[in-house]
């Protein structure tokens, strides 16, 4: 079988190609290609020795998941559904604006966590996407989006200029995986992204949170979801494990190493749930410890969810609530919801290994 070069950051690079007798340069000169050019034939990479190419030919590859479907939504949101093995299909999600292209990326099939108001963890999990999986979605995209290659934009003029690791999984959970992959992202050799645009979301697995501090600090977002530790367990179970207290001490450790300043908060507004202004009182206080930002999100509904999405006026009062209270607060834009593409929509197909879904229907009946 042959080697996926996607695989590799730049020193798992190097190493594999030390095996076939080559110097660490000529490793540099691969990953530009692969990365910078996204190019998967080797006999294109000119100024590759042509021993080299043989070589690389004969062992490796260049190979992102398998498109299933390619959607565009209205508002020029992007969706792959991509094949990866077994019946299983993960989605990323491309969402253009004005001075910037976002890109979400998905880091397991499923997700464990079971929060209970996304699409991804009501389906279960099946399995972590391997380094090649998950940068694969970034090479993969680029290409699609003619981001790279002979017909790509100017310098400077990045088609897709910020990551996101907040599609489909809990991105510490796949720990290594992920970081290997965001050491690509922000390799000068590979897309050259800066640590400030590359955001990674957790649900909150404090100690993967110190991990990530120390050996690859990236941007911080915490999907909190709700102002005290009994409403928290009932949204987002991991509380369980890690309360909200210990989750804050580990934002604040985390400060310590971050490119930037502050976390960010991101609040689902679930109707008659989470979002009255006594809540966003306690919201106020609860985070008060930590440099934040609150993001509030409006929740986008999923056959069976149980929930609904609070009024405008219901998210108006409780952000006004927290911005009297000295917060920088954004609501966030529903993005791409006419081809399911928004937050907490991401579903994709996932075999379920947990036997969650099996349970949970026994438990309706």
């Amino acid at each position: 079988m042959k080697v996926n070069l996607l695989e590799f950051d730049r020193q798992g690079l190097v190493a594999h190609s030390a095996t076939m007798g080559e110097r660490a340069f000529r490793a540099q000169q691969l990953m530009r290609w692969i990365h910078r050019e996204g190019e998967s034939d080797f006999s294109r990479m000119t100024n590759l020795a042509k021993s080299f190419r043989e070589k690389l030919e004969a062992s490796a590859e260049v190979a992102a998941l398998p498109i299933i479907s390619d959607s565009t939504a209205s508002d020029g949101t992007r969706k792959w559904l991509l094949a990866s093995g077994g019946g299983n299909a993960i989605e990323t999600v491309f969402i253009p604006e004005v001075n910037r292209g976002t890109l979400c990326v998905s880091s397991q099939v499923g997700c464990a966590l079971e929060c209970a108001f996304c699409a991804t963890g009501a389906q279960g999990f099946n399995r972590n996407l391997s380094v090649a999986e998950i940068i694969g979605q970034l090479w993969l995209a680029n290409r699609e989006l003619g981001a790279i290659g002979p017909d790509a934009p100017e310098a400077g003029e990045r088609v897709i200029s910020n990551v996101v690791m907040m599609g489909m999984g809990e991105p510490l959970t796949n720990f290594r995986n992920v970081v290997t992959a965001l050491h690509v992202m922000l390799d000068d050799h590979a897309y050259g992204l800066s640590r400030r645009r590359v955001t990674l979301s957790t649900s909150g697995v404090v100690p993967e949170m110190d991990r990530l501090a120390r050996e690859c600090p990236v941007a911080l977002a915490v999907s909190l979801h709700a102002p005290d530790d009994a409403l928290r367990d009932r949204l987002v179970p991991i509380n369980r494990r890690f309360p909200i207290r210990e989750l804050l001490a580990a934002c604040n450790r985390y400060l310590e190493h971050a490119p930037r300043d502050f976390v960010t908060f991101e609040y689902v507004m679930l109707d008659g749930v989470n979002d009255s202004v006594e809540q966003a009182r306690q919201l106020a206080r609860t985070v008060a410890p930590v440099p934040c930002k609150i993001n509030l999100i409006p929740f986008n509904p999923f056959p069976a969810s149980g929930f609904r999405r609070s009024p405008s006026e219901a998210v108006r009062a409780f952000r006004d609530v927290l911005q009297q209270s000295g917060l920088v607060v954004t609501t966030r834009k529903t993005r791409g919801d006419d081809i399911d593409a928004a937050c907490g929509q991401l579903a994709g197909q996932v075999q379920d290994r947990t036997r969650r879904v099996i349970r949970r229907l026994q438990g309706v009946q």
